[in-house]
């Protein structure tokens, strides 16, 4: 179960890493090499969502479940993990050496 989940985590993590580098920028014209909007507002207009847009919000949830998915797999899987678990020694304490 958990490699099968790694391994959609890994898929989703580069295809979200591909859709979004696909997407325009906001400023992306030629007049936002210059420092100027354009046609554009402030925040650039919110038009209906594309594709693209679509699939980056669909493959980030997912990547966020597989995450937590994965998370929890692997605690429950791995035990006792705690900081100090691998200290088998008992506790002594020593006194100080007489000068």
């Amino acid at each position: 179960m958990v490699i099968l989940l790694v391994i959609i985590h890994v898929v989703v993590c580069l295809f979200l890493i591909g859709v979004v580098l696909l997407q325009q920028g906001k400023s992306a014209d030629l007049a936002g090499a210059f420092g100027g909007q354009g046609s554009q507002t402030a925040f650039g207009p919110r038009g209906a969502a594309n594709l693209l847009t679509k699939l980056t919000t669909y493959s980030a949830i997912v990547f966020m479940l597989t995450s937590i998915g994965l998370t929890i797999l692997l605690s429950r899987a791995g035990g006792d993990h705690s900081v100090l678990s691998g200290t088998a020694h008992p506790t002594h304490q020593t006194t100080p050496a007489k000068k």
